[in-house]
C-alpha cells in the first residue's frame, strides 16, 4: 500500500478507476447512459476541476502570495522556479477544464442560452442565478488565462524581462488572483445554492 500512495501518478489512477468503477455502478443502477446519467458525470467532472482550480486560488492568495515576503531570498526560488509553475499548469488547465465542463452541463440540462442571458429570455429567476454564476467563472477564467498566466510567465522568468517587468508582472497577476478570490465565494454561492433551492 505505501508503493502506491508513496507515488502520486499510481494513486490518481486507482482513484481513477474506483471512480469509474463507482461511475459503472450508477450507470447500472439507472439502467441506461441517458442524459439524466451524463449530466451527472458532467456534474463530477465539473465539480472534480473546478475543486482542483479554486483550490489551487486559494493555495496562492491564503498560502504562498501572503507568506512570500517572509521567505528569505536564497529559499525564494524554489518556490518561483519548482513549486508555483507546476502549481500554475493545474491552475490554468483546472480553469479550463472546469468551465468547459459548466458550459456542457449547461448545455445537456438544456439551459445555456437562458443562462448566458441571465434569463432575460426565459424570465426564469434559475437561470439568472446560475447565469450570474456562469458569468463570474467565465470572468475568472478569462482572468487565468488573459492576465494572469502570461503575468506569471513574466515574473517566474518564463519569459524574459527584465527587474522592473517581473515586479510590474507579479503585481498584476497578484491583482487579477485577488480579483477571482473576490468573485470566488458570490460563484460558488450561486453554483451550490441553485441546486438545493431550485432543486
Amino acid at each position: 500500500m505505501a508503493g502506491l500512495l508513496t507515488n502520486f501518478r499510481n494513486t490518481m489512477i486507482v482513484s481513477f478507476l474506483l471512480s469509474l468503477i463507482m461511475i459503472g455502478g450508477y450507470m447500472a443502477h439507472n439502467g441506461t447512459a441517458d442524459a439524466i446519467f451524463w449530466q451527472a458525470v458532467f456534474r463530477w467532472m465539473h465539480t472534480f476541476f473546478g475543486i482542483l482550480w479554486i483550490g489551487l486560488l486559494y493555495y496562492f492568495n491564503f498560502v504562498q502570495i501572503r507568506k512570500m515576503p517572509e521567505i528569505p531570498a536564497e529559499l525564494k526560488p524554489a518556490i518561483s522556479k519548482y513549486i508555483a509553475p507546476e502549481a500554475l499548469f493545474w491552475f490554468r488547465w483546472a480553469a479550463l477544464a472546469t468551465w468547459v465542463m459548466g458550459v456542457i452541463l449547461a448545455f445537456n440540462r438544456g439551459y445555456l442560452v437562458d443562462a448566458f442571458t441571465l434569463g432575460a429570455l426565459s424570465g426564469v429567476a434559475q437561470h439568472t442565478f446560475i447565469g450570474t454564476g456562469m458569468w463570474l467563472a467565465t470572468v475568472m477564467f478569462f482572468n487565468v488565462w488573459v492576465f494572469i498566466w502570461p503575468n506569471q510567465k513574466i515574473a517566474l522568468g518564463i519569459v524574459d524581462g527584465d527587474a522592473d517587468a517581473k515586479a510590474k508582472a507579479g503585481k498584476t497577476a497578484m491583482l487579477f488572483s485577488r480579483i477571482n478570490t473576490l468573485l470566488s465565494l458570490p460563484m460558488l454561492v450561486t453554483m451550490t445554492m441553485n441546486q438545493t433551492i431550485f432543486g
